[in-house]
């Protein structure tokens, strides 16, 4: 009875796409999620390329009929409030998928969640992955805790890592890679009634900026609520004070743009995590020295995770659970569940978070300028644009042989692996 062809730890992005994809390939699939969805999440605002993994799994046009709002464009905020004209995603890509979403993540993930079930995964909440089962060096299995306290064994010939910022994998084989460069702390609230802007522009994602290439987030929901946060140095947070109203409040001060915005809504906390009204972060940035091991694959934030700045995340997360599943059903079919079977998704995924990572490095460079990079080399505004719609699986060896003239640009991690 619990002998499946693939386990999946982690019911996110990454683990509920992956767990879709190989149930729709007809392989047995059982998912294994520590939480009882829907569970709070930050990460809100979706990239246009996570449109093309949500109609994989066939989610598309019910996120189209859904309550989030649409997202056309990413817009960037000068530390004296100005804006200069927003990326809006339309005018380079001409496709459905231009036009994207922000999301409350409870639900986001939820609906992903009961996709994979509906898909005909299996599905346990509230069951927590503690260690890995190993035969031969290799892994074939997962030991578990059901809410109870029951120790449960699970076995299957491959296991998909999708276990988030948990990192199972990275922490059980001591793979982890910090990004000392993106050292960073978030510190993010909620308001209700905060401002938006007008027209096509009322659900944009703002990054504002503060002194030092500090910035805010700030991003519209449903039900009249934005998610709003401070990324920042750690010594440059808490300066002087470590009590977050305090410290959100100040930096709230330093940008015009962001007071304005804020002044007429009011601090709330999210219903039902009472933990609120602000929520801390640490250390964004890390990657896996391995994508995977016999009988073990990595996805999304259980194989590395970047600075939010240009969210990123939740795509990268789909696309990687997305191209995991695709993986294991070939090895699946193969007879090969070998690590070296997987070194060309390794390889794949490295890619792209690879180009995300070297336009992060450059948006923390003080001596980079977007504005700068496009006027030197106005050709290259559709290679900028396609790293922030998250068509990152791409030759850009121009676009960053140019930003390298401005910013320093980080040492390449090594071929084939995270």
């Amino acid at each position: 009875m619990n002998a499946y062809d693939v386990l999946v730890v982690g019911g996110g992005p990454a683990g509920s796409t992956a767990a879709a994809v190989l149930a729709m390939h007809g392989r047995r699939v059982l998912l294994l999620e520590k939480d009882k969805f829907p569970r709070f999440h930050v990460g809100e605002s979706l990239m246009p390329y996570c449109y093309f993994p949500l109609e994989r799994v066939g989610l598309a046009e019910k996120m189209k009929a859904s309550h989030f709002p649409k997202k056309y464009s990413v817009q960037f905020v000068t530390q004296d409030g100005k804006m200069p004209h927003p990326f809006y995603f339309f005018q380079h890509f001409d496709h459905a998928a231009s036009t994207t979403w922000q999301v409350v993540r409870g639900e986001f993930d939820h609906m992903l969640l009961e996709n994979a079930r509906a898909k005909g995964a299996e599905v346990l909440e509230e069951t927590r992955a503690q260690e890995f089962l190993r035969e031969g060096g290799a892994v074939c299995g997962v030991k578990a805790v059901a809410k109870s306290g029951e120790a449960l064994e699970f076995r299957a010939p491959l296991t998909i890592d999708a276990s988030g910022r948990d990192a199972l994998g990275i922490n059980r084989n001591r793979w982890r890679v910090s990004d000392p460069a993106l050292k960073k702390i978030a510190l993010w609230t909620y308001y209700k009634g905060a401002l938006r802007d007008p027209g096509m522009d009322e659900a944009a994602t703002t990054v504002a900026f503060l002194p030092q290439k500090q910035w805010f987030w700030y991003i519209p929901l449903p039900d009249d609520l934005v998610s709003v946060g401070v990324v920042a140095e750690h010594d440059y947070l808490f300066r002087d004070t470590r009590d977050p109203a305090a410290i959100f409040d100040r930096e709230a001060a330093c940008n015009p743009w962001i007071a304005r915005h804020l002044a007429p809504g009011r601090r709330i906390q999210v219903p039902g995590f009472p933990e609120g009204p602000f929520y801390v972060t640490s250390e964004w940035s890390y990657r896996s020295a391995q994508c995977a091991a016999d009988g073990l694959v990595l996805a999304g934030d259980a194989l590395g995770f970047l600075d939010p700045v240009f969210s990123s995340g939740v795509f990268l997360a789909l696309k990687g659970g997305e191209l995991a599943a695709d993986a294991v059903h070939a090895a699946l079919g193969a007879g090969d569940v070998s690590a070296a079977r997987f070194a060309a998704y390794g390889e794949q995924v490295r890619r792209g978070m690879e180009s995300m990572r070297k336009l992060v490095y450059a948006f923390y460079d003080e001596a980079f300028s977007m504005r700068e990079l496009i006027l030197r080399y106005p050709k290259l505004k559709g290679d900028v644009t396609d790293c922030l719609i998250g068509n990152l699986f791409r030759d850009f060896t121009e676009l960053f042989t140019a930003v390298g003239e401005f910013a320093r640009l980080p040492e390449p991690a090594v071929p084939g692996k995270a």
